[in-house]
């Protein structure tokens, strides 16, 4: 078994060039690309359709609120299933259950039916959206698994940067489509990239991770069952939130400033100053521990944020969430770099998963939200979401800071009935000495599930 990283050690400097040139890294990279842009439209694509259909903010964010969080819950359990049969295993259903999803909301949506029957189809085209930048993660998790821990942090650092990228790319494809064409069209396009993106992915199996098969006799332990993740959790919930009030706050403030082309670019400025921080990010030999940066980064999103509902035009605006940017990509970083160390092998796809579904639960209480303050207040006042959600984030990482800290080296992923685990464990190696590793795995799962209980 790997052994524990620690990321509180001072790692070398690692060059995005030499990431690059990681045996196979190419081959996922590109198809995970295409795959993962679609996370960033759908939202905002579901937003844009039911506003021209039903006419009302409130009702378009409850209706993105529903997809991300059927994303938010389900996801996990998608990344826990990947982590258990393989990533190919999980995607190729999920893709198309996805295109026959958004099909139907947009059928829906486009024929003027109830708003309940848009929920109905919302909650699966958000439940079936693939994990891949928690599959991404993972395979770098493995490919990088005999690395120094500052290879990790680049390759986290490459993934954020990506992450925002699609941030920066996606919204304006959605708005440039649903505006230049049509309002579905956005869905559309969100749909033939999951397709296309999410297949392509499932193909290269060269370097996917190692299968976990439930082991006879244990059961499996969720990721979820470690503190540390679910206070990551609960931090990401608050990214989310911010989020989540941009995309409708944003939409809103441009079209009643008569400019509703400009909301896509506005809120590409935002994702951009995340993109370049995590570039900048990514280049630094970090001496201070990750557990430090993370409350750094995160008091600079509460900080940038809460100017967001005092600005008086889209400029100015524009200005304003690209400073709120600049902490996000720092903050998601350390986030994944710390919650890969609070996991043992086996449950990292899920851990990673957990995290991103908070990022969506958190977009769905923030876009819902704000459309009701719109609906009832203005723009402006959308803006007093990102602040609020942000700043109850920063308030538990402080009261429980304690938490961000990596178990014992040698945990599992499997509880209970250890002799079952070493005579497992004999069989497949062969080993004289596995029957005492595998009990010590297997307690040490039983502390995680103690810890869970507590």
């Amino acid at each position: 078994m790997t052994a524990r990283r620690t990321v509180d050690n001072a790692p070398a400097r690692v060059g995005y060039g030499t990431l690059l040139r990681t045996p196979g890294a190419r081959g996922f990279l590109v198809p995970a690309f295409a795959a993962r842009l679609p996370y960033a439209m759908l939202s905002l694509g579901i937003v844009l359709l039911v506003l021209d259909t039903h006419g009302s903010y409130g009702t378009a964010g409850a209706v993105a609120a529903v997809s991300a969080v059927a994303q938010a819950f389900v996801g996990p359990q998608t990344g826990r299933l990947a982590d258990r049969f393989g990533q190919s295993a999980v995607l190729l259903p999920s893709v198309l259950v996805h295109a026959v999803s958004v099909g139907a909301l947009i059928a829906l949506a486009l024929g003027h039916a109830p708003v309940w029957t848009l929920f109905l189809a919302a909650a699966p085209a958000g439940a079936s959206v693939p994990q891949i930048g928690a599959m991404v993660r993972a395979r770098w998790v493995t490919k990088l698994a005999d690395s120094s821990p500052g290879t990790l942090n680049t390759a986290f650092a490459f993934e954020s940067v990506t992450d925002e990228f699609t941030f920066v790319v996606g919204p304006v494809l959605a708005t440039a489509v649903a505006t230049g064409v049509t309002p579905a069209a956005g869905l559309v396009a969100e749909a033939a990239l999951t397709v296309v993106g999410g297949l392509a992915f499932a193909a290269q199996r060269s370097t996917a991770p190692v299968r976990h098969p439930q082991v006879p006799g244990t059961r499996r332990v969720s990721a979820l069952a470690s503190p540390g993740v679910r206070l990551l959790a609960g931090a990401f919930l608050g990214v989310g939130t911010v989020f989540g009030a941009m995309q409708v706050s944003v939409t809103a403030f441009a079209e009643a400033a008569g400019r509703p082309g400009a909301s896509g670019i506005v809120y590409g400025v935002f994702a951009g100053g995340s993109m370049l921080a995590g570039v900048l990010y990514g280049m630094v030999a970090w001496r201070r521990s990750a557990r430090g940066r993370m409350l750094g980064s995160y008091a600079l999103l509460v900080l940038g944020c809460s100017t967001l509902w005092a600005m008086p035009g889209l400029t100015t605006l524009a200005l304003a969430g690209l400073v709120c940017g600049l902490a996000i990509a720092p903050t998601l970083i350390t986030g994944y770099t710390l919650v890969e160390t609070l996991v043992p092998d086996g449950a990292k796809t899920e851990a990673f998963t957990w995290l991103t579904g908070a990022i969506g639960l958190g977009l769905a209480a923030g876009s819902t939200v704000a459309g009701r303050l719109i609906d009832g207040h203005g723009p402006s006042a959308g803006f007093l979401v990102p602040v609020a959600g942000a700043g109850l984030g920063l308030l538990a990482l402080v009261l429980l800071r304690r938490l961000l800290v990596a178990p014992a080296a040698g945990t599992s992923v499997f509880a209970g009935a250890a002799d079952a685990v070493a005579t497992s464990a004999v069989t497949a190696a062969g080993d004289p000495a596995a029957p005492g590793r595998a009990v010590a795995r297997s307690g040490a799962g039983a502390q995680l599930v103690g810890a869970s209980k507590g």
